[in-house]
């Protein structure tokens, strides 16, 4: 498997560049994020991932290994093609590709074209447990402490079916109250259901 290529860009097309590496020119498909960081005559380095198939062997490329590790993890729910998991990748970043998963948010995972609204329930399903850990909102309340507390709690709210905005205002709220040390998250969790409850 060829897991990453380094070279000189000999050409950059609409959804792939050519990589010069060691006299040969590799054809890497790339999402136009990546593309727009490739200039001829550059050299540059891809993260790739090469998918094998009966009638072709083709290269995908990414900026990063974090993208190319989420394009192989997408491609383990049903349903979801190479094609189709750089398009994910193309719409999103991993980081709210991993929330949105986490989270079952289903309408950022429908933004992305040729995903239905069953076909998010299937890669939530599949996914969630093996999404990873999650990186912390930059769009937390102001206010807001930072720490590991926060995001689990926050996620565990989401998995119960609250909204992103009411996760993160209850989260705020907890914040708020700690005077000194933190309870465990468990605790942490039954507190913001019951703020929740409250406004439901």
């Amino acid at each position: 498997m060829i897991a990453s290529v380094r070279g000189v860009v000999a050409a950059v097309h609409p959804d792939s560049a050519v990589i010069e590496v060691g006299g040969v020119g590799l054809q890497v498909q790339c999402a136009p994020g990546t593309l727009a960081g490739l200039k001829a005559g550059v050299e540059a380095r891809l993260a790739t991932s090469m998918v094998v198939r009966e009638d072709s062997l083709t290269l995908y490329g990414f900026a990063d290994d974090d993208e190319k590790q989420l394009f192989e993890l997408l491609q383990t729910a049903s349903g979801v093609g190479p094609r189709l998991a750089q398009a994910v990748l193309a719409v999103h970043t991993p980081d709210t590709v991993r929330r949105a998963i986490a989270g079952a948010d289903l309408a950022t995972l429908t933004r992305v074209p040729g995903i239905g609204k069953k076909g998010a329930e299937k890669m939530v399903v599949e996914l969630r447990d093996r999404i990873g850990p999650m990186p912390l909102s930059d769009g937390a309340p102001a206010g807001m402490l930072r720490g590991d507390w926060q995001e689990q709690v926050r996620q565990g709210v989401l998995a119960l079916g609250w909204t992103v905005a009411q996760a993160d205002q209850a989260v705020a709220a907890l914040a708020e109250s700690i005077d000194g040390e933190t309870p465990p998250v468990p605790v942490l969790l039954r507190q913001a259901i019951r703020l929740l409850g409250k406004t439901r």
